[in-house]
C-alpha cells in the first residue's frame, strides 16, 4: 500500500507534505480528504486565511473545486469581468478564473519565491509579480477603482503634503491614538483638512463599514475629494449601504412614542407617565422634537389640535431668529396668569429647583434683555410670551419708548447657567457608577472614564472606596476634588492663570485629552469649573492659536523669561545683535533666528519667541486638550458664547459672604422658641467666620455640607438645606446637600462644636475623622 503524508500549511500558506512514518493509521487521511483540504486554500495565493477585511470575502465553490479570495481575483492582472454580477464569482466567469490560475502558475512571486503570482506592478519597465497577501505584507498599493491597478513598494503613489503640515503630531480622528504628521504607507492625510491624519487600517475598517454612500472625511464631511484620494492610496470603498443601515430593527426605538409629562408641576395624581386618550390626561408631545410631553390639563391645552412646544425647543427657536408669532391661544384666566405661571414657560424637570423670584429672572434672561430702567406696566414683558417678538438675528436690540426716542442699545448675552442647563439635557437617565478612591482621585477618575462602557452622557453615580470601606459619595464632591487636582496638575503651568505645559509622558498617555474631557463632564453634569485658564489659553480655544498673541505674563520658564528680557531691554542695535549671539543656539533650535537690521526688529523677535514658547511648543497637547473639551459639545458651545464661559473659566469664583451663604440654605423650621435661638446661633457663626474669628472659612462650611467650595454655575441640585437636631456635632450630608446643626444651650458651645467638626472632616489638621453623613 502506498504511503500517504499529512498535509500542513507552509509559511506562505502553501501545502507541504509531512512525514507519516510515526503517525498511526487512525490519523492517516485518504486522497478525498486531502483534496478537500486543498480546496479550502485560495487557488491564486494558496493561503487558507479567511480575513475579509484584509483579503476580501473567501468564496468556495465545491461544484467547480474552487476556492478564491475576492481581492486576489479582483487585482489579478490577466482577468476581466466578462459576465453579469450574478454570473460566476461576481461577474468573473469560472473558465476565465481557471485560465488566470494557469497563467499565474508560471509566474514566481518576487517576495515569497513561490509560483502563482497573478498580480504585476503597472509601472513601466517594472517586472515584479506577487501574490496579493505578499503585496499587502510588503506595503504595495492596490487601487480598487478604474483598471484596478497595482503598484509595488518602489513605484507606489505617495501623498504630496507641504512640509509645514508635517511638523507636529495629532490624534487619529477615528481611533484617537497619536499619529505623526508624516505621510507613509500606514499613515494617510486628509486631502481636505490639513490637520486630519489617519491610520490606514482605521480608514479601511471605516470604509468597509460605511460603504460608498457614507464614507467621508470625519472632520468636514467632504466625500468626493476625500474618496478620490483614499481610492488613489489603496483604500477599498465597497459600493454598498452602510453596515448600520443593514441591521435588522436598528431603528426600532424610533417607532416608540414618548409618553411622559415633563412640565414643572404635573397635576395628574396617577403620575407623570399616566396617559388616557381622549381625556384631559392624554399626553401631548412637543411639535418640534417629540421627546418632551405634557398632559393636556397640565399645560391648559383645551383640545388635541392645539400645538405645544417644550421649553428647550422654544429657547432654540428664539435663539435661531426664526421665531414666528403663533396663533393666539385662549388660556383660562389669562389676565390673572403671571409670567412665572405661564404654562408654556415651564422648564424641564432637569432644571434645578429655584425660588419663584429666581425663575422669573431666568425666564426674562433667556434671551436676556438689558434695560436702563425698571420694567414698566406697559413693558413688553407684561404680555404673554406668544405675543412677544424677539429678533435675535442681530446681537443688538433697539428699545423704543412711546414717543419714539432712541434709547441705549444693549448687547444680548446668554447666562452661563442657562447654557449649561441646555447642555445638561443630553444626560440620560441611565446611570453609570464610578468607584473613586479619594486618596488617588486622578487615577481613579482616569480608570473610570476609560472604561469601555463609560458614556459621558450617562448619569454619574459615585461610590468612594477608601481604606475604611465603601461609602456612597456625592457626584458634586467628586467633580470638585477632580477640578482642584487639575488646577495643581503638571499638565498646566503658571501660578495664577495657567497655560498648557509640555509634558511628553502625559502626551504619550493621552492625559491632555482626559483633562479636557474631565472639564467638559464637570460643567455639563453640574460640577464646578477649574478656574485656571489664562486669557491666552482661553482665546486659543475660542479663536484658534493662529489668532492669538501671547504676552510676557504667559511665560513661566525663568530661562526663557531671561532671554526675552535681555532682547527686549536692548538699547541699540549692537546690544541686540550681542544678545542674539549669546542665545544663537536656542533661537536656531526654535526657528526664531532672524537677521536684524534695526532696533525695532527686537519686537518681532520677542513676539516670535513668545509664540513658539506659549503656543507652537505645546501644539500637540493643545490639540489633544481641545479634543477632550469637545465632549458633550462643550468646546463648540464655548466658541458660540465666549463671554459667558470666560467669566467662569478665567476668574476665581465670587468670594462667599454671610448673606450669600444664608440665602443659599433653606432652613427647616422648628418650634418658634427653638427656631429663633438656633437660627441666631447660625447667623452669628457665619458672621464670626467671615470676620476671621474662626479657623474655618465660609468655603469650608459650604464644602462640609455639599462637597464643593464654590457655588457651581448651574447651582445646587437639590437646594442646600439646614435642619436642627439635638446632637453634639454638625453633620454634612453631601449626597443631598443637607447640613444638620446641633441645638446647644450657648453660642460658645455651638461655635466650638462647629469648628471642631468642620476642621476634622475637611482634614484641616490632617486628621482622619469624618462627621459627614456620606
Amino acid at each position: 500500500m502506498e504511503k500517504i503524508g499529512i498535509v500542513a500549511a507552509g509559511p506562505c500558506g502553501g501545502l507541504q507534505a509531512a512525514s507519516s512514518d510515526s503517525i498511526s493509521k487512525s490519523h492517516i487521511m485518504n486522497e478525498n480528504n486531502l483534496c478537500q483540504i486543498e480546496n479550502f486554500a485560495c487557488v491564486l495565493c494558496r493561503r487558507t486565511d479567511d480575513y475579509p477585511e484584509k483579503y476580501g470575502e473567501k468564496k468556495i465553490y465545491q461544484d467547480h473545486n474552487l476556492t478564491i479570495h475576492y481581492y486576489c481575483l479582483l487585482m489579478s492582472s490577466g482577468i476581466w469581468q466578462r459576465g453579469e454580477e450574478k454570473d460566476g464569482v461576481y461577474g468573473f466567469l469560472i473558465e476565465d478564473i481557471k485560465k488566470e490560475v494557469n497563467r499565474a502558475s508560471k509566474l514566481k512571486c518576487c517576495i515569497c519565491k513561490k509560483n502563482g503570482a497573478s498580480i504585476g506592478c503597472v509601472a513601466s519597465k517594472c517586472k515584479r509579480s506577487y501574490h496579493f497577501p505578499c503585496g499587502v505584507q510588503k506595503q504595495c498599493i492596490f487601487q480598487f477603482t478604474g483598471n484596478f491597478e497595482s503598484f509595488c513598494w518602489d513605484h507606489r503613489p505617495v501623498q504630496n503634503t507641504p512640509s509645514s503640515h508635517c511638523t507636529v503630531s495629532s490624534q487619529c480622528t477615528i481611533c484617537l491614538e497619536y499619529v505623526e504628521h508624516l505621510p507613509t504607507y500606514s499613515i494617510l492625510g486628509s486631502p481636505c483638512c490639513k490637520n486630519a491624519w489617519f491610520h490606514r487600517d482605521c480608514l479601511q475598517v471605516q470604509a468597509l463599514s460605511a460603504g460608498k454612500f457614507f464614507f467621508k472625511c470625519p472632520l468636514c464631511n467632504n466625500s468626493d475629494k476625500f474618496q478620490s484620494e483614499m481610492l488613489r492610496m489603496g483604500i477599498h470603498i465597497p459600493e454598498k449601504d452602510a453596515s448600520w443601515e443593514l441591521e435588522e430593527n436598528a431603528y426600532q426605538e424610533l417607532l416608540q412614542h414618548y409618553q411622559r409629562c415633563d412640565v414643572r408641576r404635573c397635576r395628574c395624581k396617577e403620575g407623570r407617565e399616566y396617559n388616557e386618550p381622549d381625556s384631559k390626561w392624554e399626553i401631548k408631545r412637543c411639535q418640534y422634537c417629540g421627546s418632551r410631553g405634557t398632559h393636556l390639563a397640565c399645560s391648559s391645552i383645551r383640545t388635541w389640535r392645539q400645538n405645544w412646544e417644550c421649553f428647550e425647543c422654544r429657547s432654540i427657536i428664539y435663539n435661531s431668529g426664526d421665531f414666528k408669532r403663533p396663533k393666539k391661544r385662549s388660556l383660562p384666566n389669562s389676565e390673572n396668569i403671571g409670567i412665572t405661571h405661564c404654562l408654556l414657560e415651564q422648564p424641564s424637570p432637569k432644571f434645578s429647583r429655584q425660588s419663584p423670584r429666581t425663575q422669573k429672572k431666568d425666564l426674562l434672561r433667556s434671551p436676556k434683555i438689558l434695560h436702563q430702567g425698571s420694567l414698566t406696566p406697559n413693558s413688553c414683558l407684561d404680555k404673554p410670551p406668544c405675543s412677544r417678538r424677539l429678533r435675535l438675528i442681530s446681537p443688538l436690540i433697539n428699545v423704543a419708548t412711546k414717543n419714539s426716542t432712541k434709547r441705549e442699545i444693549n448687547t444680548l448675552k446668554r447666562d452661563v447657567s442657562n447654557i449649561l442647563r441646555e447642555l445638561g439635557f443630553q444626560i440620560k437617565q441611565k446611570t453609570r457608577k464610578l468607584y473613586i478612591n479619594k486618596d488617588s482621585i486622578w487615577n481613579s477618575a482616569i480608570k473610570g472614564f476609560r472604561r469601555r462602557n463609560f458614556n459621558p452622557s450617562d448619569t454619574i453615580e459615585v461610590q468612594f472606596c477608601n481604606g475604611n470601606g465603601d461609602a456612597d459619595g456625592s457626584k458634586l464632591e467628586f467633580l470638585s476634588l477632580l477640578m482642584e487636582h487639575l488646577e495643581s496638575s503638571s499638565l498646566f503651568e503658571g501660578s495664577l492663570s495657567k497655560n498648557i505645559s509640555l509634558n511628553s509622558e502625559a502626551l504619550k498617555e493621552n492625559l491632555y485629552y482626559e483633562a479636557g474631557r474631565m472639564i467638559a463632564i464637570s460643567l455639563v453634569h453640574g460640577g464646578p469649573p477649574p478656574f485656571l485658564f489664562s486669557k491666552t489659553l482661553f482665546h486659543c480655544l475660542i479663536s484658534g492659536p493662529e489668532n492669538v498673541e501671547p504676552t510676557l505674563e504667559d511665560v513661566e520658564d525663568s530661562n526663557t523669561m531671561q532671554i526675552i528680557t535681555k532682547i527686549k531691554s536692548s538699547k541699540n542695535l549692537t546690544h541686540l545683535r550681542s544678545a542674539i549671539r549669546d542665545y544663537f543656539e536656542y533661537l536656531s533650535h526654535i526657528g526664531c533666528l532672524r537677521l536684524v537690521t534695526m532696533l525695532s526688529d527686537k519686537d518681532v523677535l520677542v513676539k516670535d519667541i513668545l509664540t513658539y514658547h506659549v503656543i507652537k511648543r505645546v501644539q500637540a497637547p493643545l490639540d489633544s486638550f481641545q479634543q477632550g473639551l469637545r465632549t458633550l459639545g462643550v468646546l463648540e458651545t464655548m466658541q458660540k458664547y465666549p463671554e459667558a464661559f470666560y467669566s467662569i473659566l478665567c476668574h476665581k469664583p465670587e468670594r462667599l459672604t454671610t448673606k450669600i451663604l444664608s440665602d443659599l440654605f433653606t432652613i427647616h423650621k422648628l418650634s418658634e422658641a427653638q427656631d429663633t435661638r438656633a437660627v441666631g446661633f447660625w447667623m452669628n457663626y457665619l458672621q464670626s467666620v467671615e470676620s476671621g474669628e474662626s479657623v474655618v472659612t465660609l468655603e469650608d462650611i459650604l464644602a462640609f455640607a455639599t462637597g464643593c467650595r464654590s457655588i457651581p454655575p448651574v447651582g445646587f441640585q437639590p437646594t442646600p438645606s439646614i435642619e436642627f437636631l439635638h446632637a453634639d456635632y454638625p453633620v454634612g450630608t453631601k449626597c443631598c446637600n443637607r447640613l444638620t446643626l446641633p441645638i446647644t444651650c450657648t453660642y460658645k458651645e455651638f461655635q466650638e462644636n462647629m469648628d471642631f467638626a468642620i476642621r476634622n472632616a475637611l482634614g484641616l489638621e490632617r486628621e482622619k475623622t469624618y462627621y459627614n453623613g456620606c
